[in-house]
């Protein structure tokens, strides 16, 4: 990931509406949700939400798919890998530092992608 990537996705989820869309669609990955489904879960107009999730597809963070009469829309979990990657890449480089993973990665709950990359 570039630098220029990393900000427009950091960007995208500087947004609380944002955000919890994306770990809405996180929680029912890979499939996703419907535009309608997530508009009631999350509470949100049509509007709304179309102005985010066209944001969140700009930024790389999602995909839509028509089926039928509704678009589905899921996260590109990838992304989500790179950025956290990109974040991660030079991790205690300059110092004397261990970067081992948290207890809460050693217990399975962090991405196992940036376990790998920080150990």
């Amino acid at each position: 990931m570039q630098t220029k990537q990393a900000i427009t996705v950091l960007s995208a989820l500087a947004q609380e509406s944002r955000l919890a869309v994306y770990r809405l669609l996180v929680e029912h990955a890979p499939d996703g949700l419907a535009a309608s489904a997530i508009a009631e879960r999350l509470g949100l107009a049509n509007a709304t939400l179309s102005f985010h999730l066209k944001e969140l597809v700009h930024a790389g963070l999602i995909a839509s798919r028509q089926d039928g009469r509704f678009i589905y829309y899921s996260p590109i979990l990838e992304v989500m890998g790179d950025l956290v990657g990109y974040l991660t890449d030079h991790c205690c480089a300059a110092s004397d530092q261990s970067c081992a993973p948290s207890s809460k990665a050693k217990a399975g709950t962090g991405s196992t992608r940036a376990r790998k990359r920080i150990a």
